[in-house]
């Protein structure tokens, strides 16, 4: 029976405990409105206009801007003049992107780079810089010597809010030392399938954990002023808009099939958050959904976003995506019908990587009628909007270059004094610690005792680039180990293992390795064959224990499009080779997505999820073996056991369960390897006394948590909410509310997790929001209870 409506209409968001929208400041207002009455039309479509830094290189017949070659980095970043003074001079360009010579630069040379930059955009464009944009996604990844993170699938796992926020403040920080501005994060695509090659750039498939942990990021980043960014702080842009990790396929770029209504309750919700707790930017999501294409979708665009939301934050388009409205999608016979497309579906600036044509055709777009000039001068107050809150219009947080403020000025001495310092390492050290999840561990065999003889394996034990994923260093993370290797302080696993356990105690074969050309290749190298005689048979003979680390080479964005997800045959049969030593098998998992390991998974003895953990992943993992922390993270998504059988936590009843008696005897049984929210640790902890407590406004339970071990541990308590009857099928279960607690040794707290009753509810056919009243049930662990909304 269908039970009453008690709320017709909600929010546009049950997640309605977040921060409001940004307050405008008059001042800002009014200096916007100063220059956007200076602008013509050419000023104003330049504005518009995102070119990558390719665009403005030097070329070798060229005059030099600058010539960084003298800096020590990698790469040194060169300008042309010629190609310089036309980008500003002639078509006013708004934002240049990416990085020089595509990798990894020194402080240093971004300043200079940036710097002139400014100056020449400034000086061409009414006073006005350029906005200059880069993808820094676990720290401040395109920059030699930053502080790099565990990727926010790892983050994810934590369940600890206060991570995301101090990545945040960090990558901020140093990002600010190269006078970037402005980030291409965070990622809050809720990520249903474990196929989509970008999983690891977000928070797992939950909607409440993208939500609060890319709403704390954001924060991280930007401050808590969004109008005033301050130079120890850089705008956010949120990515990607909307439902880009639910691809039908699982691969990237490619159609979502979402229904209004659970874009509306889930997809959105993340998006919001961020929204309301300042964001100042969004990137959209490049493909379409049921064949609407997001750069062309007015509803989600304006109505949803910028009207709905009241948000006067900037939309930029993703990597030549307006092209792709005609070239590749077809809902445009050229570019120009494509940009008129988009503009007035609410886009502001387009990321058209290497060409100018964008201002020609958006000039005669408006001198033709066709896109009204009121959109126009919307679009570019946005803009404006962003650069003055990002601090760019005052010359004094850009004029002087890096270099030069320590020499000219000993009071700006100590500005960016901790970029790259031994106190980043530490916190990004035991954050990694708190990133990684204890799958198994059989016969207790963790943590392993101090001189246990240890063989190390495996493609992953000695190699910093699948330690990182990809946007480390360069896009797809092929240079990482290089890098690491030349900057010299950090450890592989291997590495960590070895210092941790002492040198003489751990040995080490590849057996299997990776293929440089071409990443989801690796092949057995000669040591593979396990026989009397072979120096791997040796190591493995004299070994108490075997710790392969195993999973995937790095990959990003389309790149890493796979057809199975199975982990690859040269490492199930290492580890099945492996097996037939009769010793103890560790498995260390280091991979972006969870791969199918079930063909070996009984053969290990414990098994340990890193996910990227990063520089430092491979000293957390060696504390962490050796009892020295405790593991505290638990998965972020559901790792699946077989190919045919993915699901998410939060599915339909019929998904998991028999559905039908009689003849045919339906069953929709979905086996996992491991649930979501699923991890062990060192301690034995329980739970008791869940209860709730009803107002009208709140629900608050409390559950009494209790270390029943002599180690210290940190708990993740999370409250799941099932509605029992709905009149739509409810999700089994949701993920309603979560908080880690520490606990010492044998110590008892009691946890307290508030619930609006408006989070329980959904969206309707009719997009609005309701709740039912009725029964629910909470779970947390093994406690539950019924209660009632009436």
């Amino acid at each position: 029976m269908k039970k009453t409506l008690i709320l017709s209409l909600l929010s546009l968001s049950s997640l309605s405990s977040m921060a409001q929208c940004i307050q405008r400041d008059n001042k800002i207002e009014a200096q916007v409105e100063s220059i956007l009455s200076q602008m013509s039309l050419t000023d104003k479509v330049g504005q518009m206009c995102e070119l990558a830094i390719d665009k403005v290189a030097q070329k070798s017949s060229d005059d030099h801007v600058i010539d960084n070659k003298s800096t020590k980095s990698l790469a040194g970043g060169m300008l042309s003049a010629q190609a310089v003074n036309e980008t500003f001079g002639t078509y006013k360009v708004g934002s240049i992107l990416n990085v020089p010579e595509g990798i990894a630069q020194t402080p240093e040379v971004w300043s200079n780079v940036i710097r002139t930059l400014n100056s020449a955009s400034a000086f061409q464009c009414n006073g006005v810089p350029q906005l200059y944009g880069v993808d820094q996604m676990h720290g401040a990844s395109y920059t030699w010597g930053a502080t790099l993170f565990p990727q926010e699938v790892g983050q994810g796992a934590s369940f600890n809010v206060n991570i995301p926020r101090r990545i945040g403040e960090i990558t901020a920080y140093e990002t600010r030392a190269c006078l970037i501005p402005w980030v291409y994060s965070p990622v809050m695509d809720v990520a249903r399938s474990p196929l989509w090659p970008r999983m690891w750039e977000s928070f797992g498939e939950d909607v409440l954990v993208n939500a609060l942990m890319a709403s704390q990021l954001t924060l991280g980043l930007q401050g808590n002023d969004p109008n005033h960014i301050g130079m120890n702080n850089v705008a956010a842009c949120l990515k990607h808009y909307l439902a880009y990790g639910a691809a039908v396929s699982g691969k990237d770029r490619t159609p979502s099939s979402v229904p209004y209504r659970d874009m509306m309750e889930k997809y959105f919700q993340p998006f919001k958050a961020c929204c309301e707790a300042g964001a100042l930017s969004i990137m959209v999501n490049s493909s379409n959904n049921s064949g609407m294409p997001f750069h062309a979708n007015r509803k989600l665009l304006t109505e949803w976003l910028k009207e709905g939301l009241d948000w006067d934050g900037m939309i930029v388009t993703d990597w030549a995506d307006i092209d792709n409205l005609w070239k590749r999608d077809h809902v445009a016979a050229n570019k120009k019908d494509a940009i008129a497309m988009a503009i007035n579906a609410g886009i502001d600036m387009t990321m058209d990587p290497y060409s100018t044509d964008f201002c020609t055709l958006l000039t005669e777009l408006v001198n033709e009628g066709r896109v009204p000039m009121s959109r126009i001068d919307d679009a570019v107050r946005r803009i404006l909007r962003l650069k003055i809150r990002v601090g760019l219009m005052d010359s004094k947080t850009w004029d002087i270059p890096y270099t030069a403020q320590k020499k000219k000025d000993p009071s700006l001495q100590k500005m960016y004094a901790d970029f790259g310092s031994d106190k980043f390492a530490k916190e990004a050290t035991a954050m990694a610690e708190e990133c990684m999840v204890l799958l198994k561990n059989n016969e207790s065999i963790l943590p392993l005792t101090q001189g246990k003889k240890i063989f190390v394996c495996g493609p992953n034990a000695n190699n910093f680039r699948p330690m990182n994923g990809g946007w480390s260093y360069t896009w797809q993370g092929n240079k990482t180990d290089e890098v690491c290797r030349k900057i010299g302080k950090y450890n592989t696993f291997y590495d960590a293992i070895s210092k941790k356990f002492g040198k003489e105690n751990v040995e080490f074969s590849e057996m299997v390795t990776y293929d440089p050309k071409n990443f989801n290749n690796d092949y057995q190298v000669p040591e593979l064959l396990i026989e009397d005689g072979n120096r791997t048979a040796d190591k493995i003979a004299r070994a108490d224990v075997i710790i392969a680390c195993i999973g995937e080479n790095t990959y990003t964005e389309t790149v890493g499009n796979i057809d199975d997800l199975t982990l690859s045959r040269n490492q199930i049969d290492m580890v099945k080779a492996l097996a037939q030593s009769g010793k103890p098998i560790i498995l260390v998992l280091n991979e972006g997505r969870p791969r199918l390991i079930n063909e070996i998974e009984p053969l290990a003895t414990a098994i340990v999820q890193t996910f990227l953990p990063s520089n430092y992943g491979g000293d957390a993992l060696a504390n962490l073996l050796a009892g020295d922390a405790n593991f505290s993270a638990k998965l972020p998504y559901t790792y699946p056991k077989y190919h045919g059988s993915f699901i998410t936590y939060d599915c339909k009843p019929c998904e998991y369960v028999e559905t039908m008696d009689g003849a045919y005897n339906y069953e929709a049984n979905t086996p996992v390897q491991w649930p979501f929210g699923y991890g062990l640790s060192y301690s034995d902890v329980k739970y008791s006394d869940l209860t709730v407590k009803q107002s009208a406004d709140n629900l608050e339970f409390t559950v009494k948590v209790t270390n029943n071990s002599d180690r210290a541990v940190k708990e993740p308590v999370l409250l799941f909410i099932s509605d029992l009857v709905a009149t739509l099928t409810p999700d089994v279960k949701r993920l309603r509310a979560f908080d880690k607690v520490a606990l010492a040794p044998h110590e008892s707290k009691t946890v307290t997790l508030n619930v609006k009753p408006s989070d329980l509810a959904y969206v309707n056919e009719d997009l609005q929001w309701v709740l039912e009243p009725g029964d629910f049930k909470a779970a947390i662990a093994n406690q539950s209870l019924i209660f009632n909304i009436k």
